[in-house]
Parts: structure tokens; C-alpha cells; sequence
């Protein structure tokens, strides 16, 4: 799964450049849709690397944008010729939240909130095959086996530090109590949890039902945060289609939101313990006849 062969970073550099170029013309993205005959939703995923560009539209708005350069249009265009290719995850099937892979694997971080799941990075095989099964009661086995395979392999930032990505979590108290699949299963998941968050690039917390209210309990966010972009992304997971915010002022309130989490939650070495004592009342393995 290499960074540099992901479309997403490609695409997200290539609309980065294509935004510079509209606003050194001095125009907004609805002038831009109206003299191409598109959408202005449309110039905006352009934009953001959330849909890939054909060689077509990079010419049509290096015509718009005024670019006589040949060069410059060679270069666009090869770039929106590699944002087309496919990324990794293409090969494990049809994957419904493609684009939050893409963005997660061209991401420099992510902060994320979970109120009630352990989330995907993080999580066991077994735990990943239980949570998988019960949460998408329409899904056929396929569609179960294809999740479960990208979600492992979304794991391998998480095992390999040296790639440079930051990983950190608040997780609410319900979510590690919360029986999935076996005592068993749960009792693996809690310990491996524990053995992730020493890692020095992994930061786990745990925000207690002690904690009394607090911002998440309007439900599960991430922040993700790219090395080509002051500006994150906040990505809202629902069950039939997910959202993505990338606006300052959402961002912002989000960073906000994660911050007053993360103070409210028990500090790391803190939750390690916490995390121990849920592990040790859950109920244990019955006897062998």
C-alpha cells in the first residue's frame, strides 16, 4: 500500500493547482461551472481530490484559467492522467466508502471519535468479522469478506511508524463494554488495544460515563489532516452514504470538539489501566468437559 501510488494525493494535488490557478484568474468556482456548462458542486470535488479529473477538463480550464505554457498543461494533464489509476484497494472488490480509504491513506493523521465501536484501524480480525457481520444486516458474504480484507489491510499505516502517521483516539467507555462477537473476542481486542496505544505514533484515551456530558455525544467524527494542506477534512461516517466537511470554520469547530474531548478523557496511562479492568470483568472462558 504505497503512499505514493495513491490517486487520492495525485488527484489532491492536482485540484490544489487547478484552485491556484482559478483564484490567480480572480474567479469563483460558480463562474467556472457556468462558462463549462457543470456544476459548481462538480469544481469543487474537482478541487478538493475528492472526484479524478480526465485530461479533458484539465485542458478546458487551462483554456479558462489562461495557461499558455505548454509545459504546464503537459504536466496537468499527466497528473490527471495518473489521478485515474486505480488505488489499492480497488483489487480487495467494490468498496463503498472508496474515497474515505483514499483520504485516510494520503493522510499525514487522524483524530478520530468513537462513541460506540473500536474503530477499524485498531481493531482484531475476529473483532473486525463480528462487527462486520452484525452491523450490515443486508450485506451478502462477499460484501462482508471484501470489507473485512480492506479493513486489514488499512492497518498496515498503524503497524509501520516509519510512514509517518499519527494516529489518535478517544474512545467512549460504552464502546469497550459494548459485547461484540465472544468474551473471548472482546478480551483480544481490549489487550491488543492496550499493546497499540504504547506505540509512540498510536494515542489512545478513554472518556468514562464519569465524564458526564460532553461534545461527542452528538456521535462518531475524524479529523484527517494531509501534508499538502493547512486545511483538514472532517469525515462523518452514516449508514447508506458518509459526509465530509472542508470548510475552516468545520474544521475548525471539530478541533475544537476533539480537543475538549481529549482533556475530558482519562489520560493515556490512565486508560491502559481502565482498559486492563474491562478486560479482567468480562466473563471468563467456560471450563473444558
Amino acid at each position: 500500500m504505497a503512499v505514493n501510488g495513491n490517486p487520492t494525493i495525485r488527484r489532491r494535488r492536482l485540484g490544489a493547482e487547478l484552485r491556484r490557478l482559478r483564484l490567480a484568474r480572480g474567479l469563483t468556482s460558480t463562474q467556472v461551472a457556468e462558462h463549462l456548462l457543470i456544476s459548481q458542486p462538480k469544481v469543487s470535488l474537482l478541487e478538493n481530490g475528492r472526484r479524478a479529473v480526465s485530461p479533458r477538463d484539465v485542458r478546458d480550464l487551462c483554456g479558462l484559467y489562461g495557461v499558455t505554457d505548454q509545459q504546464v498543461m503537459d504536466s496537468l494533464m499527466e497528473m490527471a492522467r495518473e489521478s485515474n489509476r486505480q488505488g489499492w484497494w480497488v483489487a480487495c472488490g467494490k468498496v463503498p466508502y472508496a474515497v474515505y480509504i483514499g483520504m485516510e491513506t494520503a493522510a499525514a493523521s487522524v483524530r478520530s471519535y468513537e462513541p460506540l465501536v473500536i474503530p477499524g484501524l485498531l481493531q482484531t480480525p475476529a473483532y473486525a468479522s463480528a462487527v462486520t457481520a452484525e452491523t450490515i444486516p443486508l450485506a451478502t458474504e462477499e460484501q462482508i469478506a471484501v470489507r473485512l480484507a480492506v479493513r486489514l489491510c488499512r492497518q498496515s499505516r498503524v503497524h509501520h511508524p516509519a510512514r509517518s502517521f499519527r494516529l489518535e483516539v478517544v474512545l467512549d467507555e460504552s464502546a469497550l463494554r459494548r459485547a461484540v462477537g465472544s468474551p473471548e473476542i472482546m478480551r483480544g481486542q481490549l489487550e491488543y488495544l492496550n499493546r497499540l496505544g504504547e506505540q509512540p505514533h498510536i494515542t489512545v484515551q478513554v472518556l468514562p460515563h464519569s465524564a458526564g456530558a460532553h461534545p461527542g455525544m452528538l456521535g462518531q467524527f475524524s479529523i484527517l489532516d494531509f501534508p499538502d494542506t493547512a486545511t483538514g477534512t472532517v469525515y462523518l461516517e452514516r449508514y447508506t452514504s458518509d459526509l465530509y466537511l472542508e470548510k475552516r470554520s468545520d474544521v475548525r469547530h471539530y478541533a475544537a470538539m476533539f480537543d475538549r474531548l481529549r482533556t475530558r478523557a482519562l489520560n493515556p496511562e490512565h486508560t491502559r489501566r481502565f482498559i486492563t479492568r474491562v478486560a479482567q470483568e468480562l466473563p471468563a472462558a467456560p471450563a473444558m468437559p
